[in-house]
Formats: C-alpha cells, sequence, structure tokens
C-alpha cells in the first residue's frame, strides 16, 4: 500500500490515507461523534455538540489515519468512514505526554528504550462494519509502522460499560491469558476495584464472544493487556492498556506488514 498524501488505489471503493487538511481533520471528527458521542453515549470537555465535533486538545499533534469512500464527495465533511489516531514518540512535544498517560503509569514502555506509538479512537461508520474497511486500516496502520520503525504499539481498548463487572469473563481471560511481560507491563493509574474471575471459572468461548471485535483483533496480531482496568466515565468505557511488540508479533500481523511493504513507498 502507499499511505502518501494522495493514497493508494485499490479495486474497490475504499482507500486510506493520511489527513491533509481541516477538511479531513473535521470529517474524523464528525465520524468521531457518531460513534463516541451519539452511538456510545460519550462526552468530553472539548466535545462541539453545536457541530456535531469529537474533539480533544490532543488531535493537533496526531496522525489521522482515514478510511474514505470515493464514492462520497470528498469536499463534503462525510466524506470519513473509518479512522485511526496515531501518536509516534517522536511527536510527543516537549511535555512527552500521550493521550493514555492519565490513564496507565507508561513508565515500563518509556523504559524500553524501543520506538513507541499510541493508538487511539478507532470507528468506523456503522455502514462499513463487518466488512474490508477494518482491513484497510489495518493495512494503513501496517504501513505507518514500518516507515516510521515503530517497535512498540499501545493504546486504550474499551469495553462499553463503566462497570466492569459487566464484563467480567473477557477481562478475566485477558487478565490470565495475555498479560505483557513485566519489562513492558503497564499499570492503571487508579485502582479500579476489579477482581478477576478465577482461571477455574472462566469459559474460553464465552469470554473471547463477550470481547469487542477490535480486542478479539489485536489478540490475533499478537496483542496484550497491562495491569488491572482503567473506568472513564466520560465515556462511560472500562479500559484496557493493549501493547503489540513487533518482534514477537503474531504470523497474522507480519502478513499484513509484508503486504504492506510489497507496495511502493512514493
Amino acid at each position: 500500500m502507499t499511505l502518501t498524501q494522495s493514497g493508494y488505489t485499490k479495486h474497490d471503493s475504499l482507500y486510506v490515507r493520511l489527513a491533509e487538511d481541516e477538511n479531513d481533520l473535521r470529517a474524523a471528527q464528525r465520524l468521531r461523534y457518531q460513534v463516541f458521542i451519539e452511538e456510545m453515549g460519550g462526552t468530553g470537555p472539548m466535545v462541539d455538540h453545536v457541530n456535531k465535533l469529537e474533539c480533544d486538545a490532543f488531535d493537533s499533534i496526531f496522525d489521522h489515519l482515514l478510511l474514505i469512500d470515493r464514492r462520497r464527495d470528498e469536499s463534503s465533511i462525510d466524506h470519513v468512514v473509518g479512522v485511526y489516531r496515531l501518536l509516534p514518540d517522536t511527536r510527543v512535544g516537549a511535555a512527552g505526554r500521550f493521550y493514555c498517560d492519565d490513564e496507565f503509569d507508561l513508565t515500563p514502555l518509556r523504559q524500553s528504550n524501543r520506538r513507541l506509538l499510541e493508538l487511539g479512537r478507532s470507528c468506523i461508520h456503522p455502514t462499513y462494519r463487518g466488512g474490508v474497511g477494518m482491513l484497510h486500516l489495518w493495512q494503513g496502520l501496517a504501513d505507518y509502522v514500518l516507515r516510521k520503525k515503530i517497535e512498540i504499539l499501545f493504546g486504550a481498548a474499551s469495553f462499553h460499560s463503566a462497570d466492569p463487572m459487566h464484563w467480567v469473563q473477557p477481562l478475566s481471560w485477558l487478565h490470565h491469558h495475555h498479560r505483557a511481560p513485566p519489562a513492558l507491563r503497564v499499570q492503571a493509574r487508579h485502582p479500579s476495584g476489579f477482581t478477576p474471575l478465577a482461571p477455574e471459572t472462566l469459559y474460553r468461548k464465552a469470554a473471547l464472544m463477550q470481547m469487542p471485535s477490535l480486542i478479539r483483533a489485536y489478540l490475533r496480531l499478537g496483542g496484550m493487556v497491562g495491569d488491572d482496568v482503567y473506568i472513564d466515565h466520560a465515556f462511560q468505557t472500562t479500559d484496557v492498556c493493549i501493547i503489540l511488540d513487533t518482534a514477537t508479533m503474531s504470523a497474522q500481523a507480519r502478513a499484513l506488514s509484508r503486504h504492506a511493504a510489497s507496495r511502493p513507498i512514493s
């Protein structure tokens, strides 16, 4: 895939590129509003309810990876149908803050002295879910990771309830089967009070069926989680910190990377 300002050519109507201008950013914020505010019931101090934009103070320093349907008018605010926010460690600025610093103690990742990339605000328009849209975004992400020489990807991934007991099976499964090694295991900054179930009481099928599809996808790529969970009352979610180490990623993730690398970078 050629991930440049001009995107890349596909045989279908979808393609991926980075945001180029204010209209692209507003289109991403409009989609985020539809998903995180209208659909999930979240809020935030910088949410623009008048213009229906989900904004925050980090938008200006993130790269915004966009999924676009070329059948839509790109001069409109509705041309973006999927989005990922990407923040490499080279762009965090003098303060050195990532978005999820407020939720998790990222000291182990910083002390690894490896190239870091924070992922966030991933969402797809309801009409485009369950198809190839997420695959396009994954391939775009793989290309970005290769070009930036990223070694560790991380970010907050959400369960849609502020009560972790609502998700006790999948959260317990993550704790017992997918925790990161101690050298990379971040910790939630505020104890949630959540206590995982004992391993012998877990049911793998139930745990995986209840798990959000994005988190299941991270696990297939070799994703791991930190310790404890963070309760995000503004977005009404229970968050885990997902960590992907490119040195130990799964065969599926490597296939995505090879697919991205096979396309000429312009």
